[in-house]
């Protein structure tokens, strides 16, 4: 069926026809293209333009082009020839012929030859012919020929293997009691072929024995002759080969022995944290339950016994094919060493052996020798985990020692036995949901049993074994810190019950870093409220207490103190300046909360070498308190410190004579809340102590701040209080050795800068340029001097033009396709509305039809 003819456009026919006088004299029809100048001489190709024949052809050329590869877009239905030499014109058809005959051919053959393996060709295996290796014709060498190792027997088979009975022949002296022969029950003869396979085992065993008899005869009588064989002289071209024969170099020797050392052992896979988890806990289980056993009086059992290897394709009938009976064969000193136990103890299971002591004596053998080693090292390795590293291990180890037999046990020692495990600790614990929990937990043990407690807690309930564990473990950090604190605000406070519970408190910021932030920055901030709150109202504040001491501490422990800013050091440093600066010193206890704070501080910047300067001014605040005259001092003090008043002598000496008998001792912390000195003389001793602590700091800070460009400036007053005003002569010798480096450390940094002052320099004169003379033409437009220039703007200028023009085609073919396209929907939706058109017509014909049907059948009746 063909297509339908085109409909043509004017457009058609004007392109059609060639163009007439008449379009050109058509004023609709043509476009006159005026001139801004006329020029002597210069034809123009463009004064009349015809728009029309202009579109016409370029819709015309997009028909023949973009609309043809429009409609074939996504299409592949063409016919490609590949005939061999089809279109060769160099080839004679015979020649085509017969070489597409032979490819066809080949084609075929391979298809063939697919799974045809060809009989001409010889295949071979490392040389050599699969046909003749498959004879099989190779003679077994082996010094076990007569052991027949892995033969099955006929009658191994027929038992095993169908005909137990029934195919058998029987023998004479199988018969039953009616004379008649009967079959022996497979009972029976598995019984038989134990016998038999023992029987022959025992003789293999005594040739063996006899073999290694006659072969230590046979060395021992060697060894005999040996040295008469050694002392006779060697023939001369032994000897000239020994004399010529070069000796061996370090690097040969070396090399040698490197060939000869033992290699690598793969070691075991590395466990991940959540199995290390598991298994600890599964451990920390089991010996609770043993514990708990024990306080019932029963009797702990060791009931780990090695598991026979058993193969997969053990039938556990208990008969043995064949066993690995050989000794452990060594050489010694000139003899050979056996290693007979291993024969006597199977010949000891042969003897009185059953079924099941021949099947483990045939699934163990060599296995059992090579897998001891490695059993070995495993309960070694275990053992290491159960004792090593921490106290409750220790405290583990020594319960988890067998005890004796319930027969061994009597009631007096059962009894003392269950009250020693009541007074154990247990092994699992819950993780406190309240502090008060906690510290019920907690409370009545001593600071090992503490920490032993919080690591059991901590390995009960490992986040990676339970989907709670992680939030009940952030809530233990918390109750922690607020435990430590409470040990803190004790009096006496439990310092060392706190210095260990930092272990645990580091463990648990490990694992959930951001929970630790926050409950650390929660404690930070609300002290820094109430200390802002006290000086609102008061104007001053106390100095913070001995647990906001250790919590500052902790802080440092736990968080990195160098980062630039950090969400928990940085308000902790903020905190300590802050204190230091708006807390004033009243008594001999806040001069050693100060410090406390000053080497809290010094510990923050030592990493980032940060100038912090309320701890220098503190240091400067300190050491004015133990000069005597404060009429005329060449320095100034900062709060909280006063250049006088009622406490701005609180470290000077009542008597010198007491720094005779002073020895140098460190601060204690419980110092921070009560201190309580009986006499003028503890109280001298404790203000020389205050003021060695302060100069220390001072050298570390100096030390610290070296590098600084304004060193000289922020420690000259420090400088002048040591060297004018600071009553040396008095202290002991080690606080003047103390001052005399303090001294030497700055007076040795101190360097001299000249003034700022103007450059003193010749001024630059201002660039002279050479006028640029630019070629003005073409009325005003500004062209290039050289050839370069020129050529560059002439071929910007083609390239802005022609850039447009594929601009506006671009378009124009855009247009073109969307009108296309266009026409196409109109196309689909006229003939979509014809057909409906055409069923409604139909259907309204066959209704009207039906309805005349109807009525004449109604006229009818």
């Amino acid at each position: 069926m063909g297509k339908p003819p085109k409909k043509k456009n004017l457009a058609d026919k004007v392109r059609k026809t060639k163009t007439s006088t008449e379009i050109k004299n058509n004023p609709f029809e043509v476009k006159i293209n005026r001139k801004k100048f006329d020029i002597l001489g210069r034809k123009s190709k463009h004064d009349v333009g015809l728009p029309g024949v202009s579109r016409s052809k370029a819709i015309n050329k997009r028909k023949e082009t973009l609309l043809k590869e429009y409609k074939t877009k996504d299409k592949a239905n063409k016919f490609i020839d590949k005939r061999f030499g089809e279109y060769d014109t160099k080839m004679d058809p015979e020649e085509k012929i017969l070489q597409r005959f032979s490819m066809e051919r080949q084609r075929t053959q391979d298809k063939k030859d697919m799974y045809n393996l060809n009989e001409e060709e010889e295949l071979t295996h490392y040389g050599q012919s699969l046909s003749e290796m498959e004879k099989l014709n190779d003679m077994v060498d082996s010094d076990d020929d007569a052991d027949e190792k892995g033969v099955l027997s006929a009658e191994l088979t027929a038992s095993h293997f169908g005909g137990g009975g029934l195919l058998r022949k029987k023998t004479q002296g199988e018969k039953d009691n009616g004379g008649n022969q009967r079959a022996k029950s497979r009972q029976e003869l598995i019984e038989e072929l134990i016998l038999k396979s023992k029987q022959e085992k025992r003789e293999r065993q005594n040739q063996k024995e006899e073999s290694q008899v006659l072969t230590e005869k046979l060395d021992q009588d060697w060894k005999s002759i040996q040295g008469l064989l050694a002392h006779k002289n060697a023939p001369k071209a032994d000897r000239l080969e020994e004399e010529d024969k070069p000796k061996l170099d370090e690097y040969d020797m070396m090399v040698r022995e490197l060939g000869f050392e033992m290699k690598a052992q793969p070691s075991e896979k590395m466990k991940t944290p959540e199995e290390v988890a598991r298994e600890e806990r599964e451990r920390l289980q089991k010996l609770e339950a043993d514990r708990l056993r024990r306080m019932m009086g029963d009797v702990v059992e060791d009931c780990t016994k090695t598991q026979a290897h058993m193969s997969a394709d053990d039938l556990n009938d208990g008969f043995i094919l064949d066993g690995d009976e050989k000794p452990t064969l060594a050489y010694q000193d000139g003899k050979w060493n056996i290693n007979k136990e291993g024969a006597k103890i199977e010949g000891d299971e042969d003897e009185g052996g059953g079924e099941g002591e021949s099947g483990e004596e045939e699934s163990g053998g060599e296995e059992e020798e090579e897998g001891s080693g490695e059993d070995s090292h495993s309960d070694l390795d275990s053992e290491q985990e159960s004792e090593g590293g921490e106290e409750e291990e220790e405290e583990e180890g020594e319960k988890d020692e067998v005890p004796a037999t319930k027969s061994q046990l009597s009631e007096e020692e059962r009894k003392a036995q269950a009250e020693a495990a009541k007074g154990e600790l247990p092994y699992t614990f819950k993780a406190p949901e309240s502090y008060s929990d906690l510290k019920g937990l907690l409370q009545g043990h001593p600071a090992d049993h503490q920490c032993i407690i919080l690591a059991r807690t901590q390995k009960c309930n490992h986040p990676s074994l339970a989907v709670g564990n992680k939030l009940k473990l952030q809530k233990l950090f918390g109750f922690l810190l607020e435990y430590v604190g409470e040990l803190a605000s004790r009096s006496p406070p439990e310092l060392s019950t706190i210095d260990k519970m930092i272990t645990q408190l580091y463990g648990l910021c490990q694992l959930f870093p951001e929970a630790a932030s926050k409950a650390m920055q929660t404690t930070l901030v609300d002290s820094a409220h109430r200390m802002e709150e006290i000086l609102e109202v008061k104007g001053r504040a106390a100095f913070p207490q001995l647990d906001m001491l250790i919590y500052l501490k902790i802080t440092a422990l736990l968080f990195p103190t160098s980062d630039f800013r950090h969400p928990v050091t940085t308000p902790a440093l903020l905190y300590i300046s802050q204190a230091l600066t708006k807390c004033p010193v009243m008594s001999l206890e806040d001069v050693t909360s100060g410090l406390v704070l000053c080497c809290l501080a010094v510990e923050y910047v030592s990493f980032s070498k940060r100038f912090c300067p309320e701890l220098i001014n503190f240091l400067l605040g300190v050491l004015h308190l133990a000069v005597q005259d404060k009429t005329s001092t060449g320095y100034s003090v900062v709060p909280p410190f006063r250049q006088n008043g009622k406490v701005s002598d609180l470290l000077v000496l009542s008597d010198p004579e007491s720094s005779q008998t002073w020895s140098k001792k460190t601060l204690p912390l419980s110092a921070t809340q009560t201190l309580t000195l009986t006499t003028d003389l503890d109280t001298d001793h404790y203000r020389l102590s205050a003021v060695a602590t302060c100069m220390d700091l001072l050298k570390h800070c100096s030390s610290l701040y070296r590098e600084l460009t304004s060193y000289s400036h922020i420690f000259q007053p420090i400088t002048t209080l040591l060297s004018k005003h600071l009553p040396i002569k008095t202290y002991p010798a080690a606080l003047q050795d103390l001052h005399g480096e303090i001294l030497a450390t700055i007076s040795g940094s101190l360097t001299s800068r000249p003034l700022l002052v103007f450059q003193k320099k010749k001024p630059i004169p201002l660039k002279l340029f050479t006028p640029k003379i630019v070629e003005v033409l073409d009325y005003g437009k500004k062209r290039g001097n050289t050839k370069e220039e020129r050529e560059k703007e002439r071929l910007n200028h083609k390239y802005k033009k022609e850039f447009k023009g594929a601009l506006r085609e671009i378009r124009k073919d855009t247009r073109f396709l969307a009108r296309e396209k266009l026409n196409e929907v109109m196309g689909r939706d006229a003939e979509r509305k014809r057909k409906v058109k055409e069923l409604f017509g139909s259907l309204a014909t066959q209704e009207g039809e039906w309805k005349a049907l109807k009525r004449r059948k109604n006229s009818r009746h």
